[in-house]
């Protein structure tokens, strides 16, 4: 299961990366700069939360609380980003999706402390 994490990862992190150069050389000159903020905000979470999903990758082998530290990363990206890019690019407002991704990201990070823990005290 670990593998989902790792491939998440890698592709959130690759997705970003493509985004990013399309955020530097084309979006400039199609969006104002409000929207061009939101994707800055959605880059950042999806470039951070990539690095998230691959650190639960790597210790969901030992503990199963990574699994749903990975599980929160990879819905909450979807949610908060998902729902920020689809307000900066064509306007659509998903009431509170962007919120409940964060959330999901929240719970994610504690989700995995509580497995760095679990994992030092030798659970």
């Amino acid at each position: 299961m670990e593998r989902i994490w790792l491939v998440l990862g890698s592709l959130s992190g690759g997705t970003a990366v493509g985004l990013s150069a399309l955020r530097a050389h084309a979006l400039p000159q199609r969006l104002d700069a409000a929207a061009l903020a939101m994707v800055d905000s959605a880059l950042t979470m999806q470039g951070w939360h990539a690095l998230a999903l691959l650190a639960a990758a790597l210790i969901a082998a030992r503990t199963r609380i990574a699994h749903g530290a990975g599980a929160c990363f990879a819905a909450g990206l979807i949610l908060f980003c998902g729902a920020v890019y689809a307000t900066a690019f064509a306007g659509l407002r998903l009431g509170p999706v962007a919120p409940l991704g964060g959330a999901l990201l929240m719970a994610g990070w504690l989700l995995l402390a509580i497995a760095g823990l679990a994992r030092w005290r030798g659970a």
